[in-house]
């Protein structure tokens, strides 16, 4: 059995988020081509839509960008109505990709030097 740390989502990539009306996007970049098919195997739709549970997105799509390491979701229904609507403090959405980066992950130890931050994290 291949032993596993469980890290933060951010040790292993990081993410940028957008927005058009309801709907966000984010797109998580590996920050090493090693660490992508973890990704891939981990961030499914269901996954990232547990994880914004308390948004209740009405669905999730994920894009894969296998040659750039990345993955792009959609979430939708997830901004309160969007910027003109919203109440939320965040109406864009920009602090969203914080929110998926916090999500744990397993990756195996011997993938650990690719993992970036501190070991703690």
């Amino acid at each position: 059995m291949t032993q596993v740390h469980k890290v933060a989502l951010f040790r292993a990539a990081h993410g940028r988020t957008g927005d058009k009306g309801n709907r966000s996007n984010i797109s998580v970049i590996a920050w090493h081509p090693e660490l992508y098919p973890l990704l891939v195997a981990q961030l499914t739709p269901e996954a990232v839509a547990a994880q914004f549970g308390h948004r209740q997105p009405s669905r999730v799509q994920r894009f894969l960008l296998p040659k750039l390491h990345a993955m792009n979701f959609v979430l939708d229904d997830v901004l309160d109505g969007g910027v003109n609507d919203a109440l939320n403090l965040d109406a864009h959405g920009k602090a969203l990709s914080f929110l998926l980066l916090d999500m744990p992950i397993e990756v195996p130890v011997s993938l650990a030097h690719r993992l970036a931050g501190p070991p703690g994290t």
